[in-house]
């Protein structure tokens, strides 16, 4: 099983990044998808997740209208990132969950509910 994610970078503030990441030897079945990022100092927190359907998407209060994830049936996620802030800085990391819905217990971001992780892409928003 392998997470694969790439499109970090370098940007200026009130840019945009498009991050991808592609889950395969996964098997069939259903399976959520999210995106968790790290900045330097700090814990690592859930930035969005989108269930197994793709019907149900969520995210955290400081990204919401500015992000959008989506999947496709070839097991692929993207993290459209819009108006990049300064403080969007981190390291981005995907997660695989072999569940119908995000997380665990109703919790969209809990690390239970995530079966697989990928390896991080750096985002830097700078100018």
């Amino acid at each position: 099983f392998q997470l694969q994610a790439s499109g970090g970078g370098l940007v200026q503030p009130g840019g945009s990044l498009r991050l991808s990441c592609q889950l395969s030897g996964f098997g069939s079945g259903y399976y959520s998808m999210g995106w968790f990022r790290q900045a330097p100092g700090k814990e690592r927190e859930g930035v969005s997740c989108i269930s197994a359907t793709g019907g149900a998407t969520y995210y955290v209060d400081s990204v919401k209208g500015r992000f959008a994830i989506s999947k496709d049936i070839r097991k692929t996620v993207w993290l459209q990132m819009n108006s990049l802030e300064p403080e969007d800085t981190a390291v981005y990391y995907c997660a695989a969950g072999r569940r119908r819905d995000c997380g665990y217990n109703g919790d969209y971001f809990d690390d239970r509910g995530y079966d697989l992780w990928g390896q991080g892409t750096q985002v830097t928003v700078s100018s």
